[in-house]
């Protein structure tokens, strides 16, 4: 039973559901953008927060962590080496959540989640 589990689904098990995030991560810190459904772009932008905020660290476990986490390796080195002095002094809320409109074949929410 899932009772006090807040964690969302998204309708996938683990294995898949975890990939998915940390390839629309890795496609966030390249790209800067990526158009995708509300309900992802809401449990990824935690992720990429993190990532970000690993990434300030600018120390080889900080390297380490974002290698174990993001599967591609030119995401790892735009995070160190652009991102974490982009937003050196701001204290968090890395990501902006805009809002597209619905999906023409089922009508889902689809957003555009970027880097501020």
């Amino acid at each position: 039973m899932r009772h006090g589990n807040v964690n969302k689904t998204l309708d996938r098990k683990k294995a898949p559901r975890e990939l998915m995030l940390r390839n629309m991560a890795s496609s966030i810190i390249i790209y800067e953008k990526v158009k995708t459904t509300e309900a992802k772009a809401k449990v990824v932008r935690s992720l990429v927060e993190k990532m970000i905020t690993v990434a300030k660290a600018g120390t080889l476990s900080a390297r380490r962590e974002l290698i174990a986490t993001l599967p591609q390796e030119n995401a790892v080195k735009k995070a160190i080496e652009v991102l974490a002095d982009r937003y050196r002094e701001r204290q968090g809320g890395y990501t902006r959540i805009v809002k597209l409109g619905t999906r023409q074949g089922d009508g889902a929410e689809m957003v555009q989640i970027e880097l501020v």
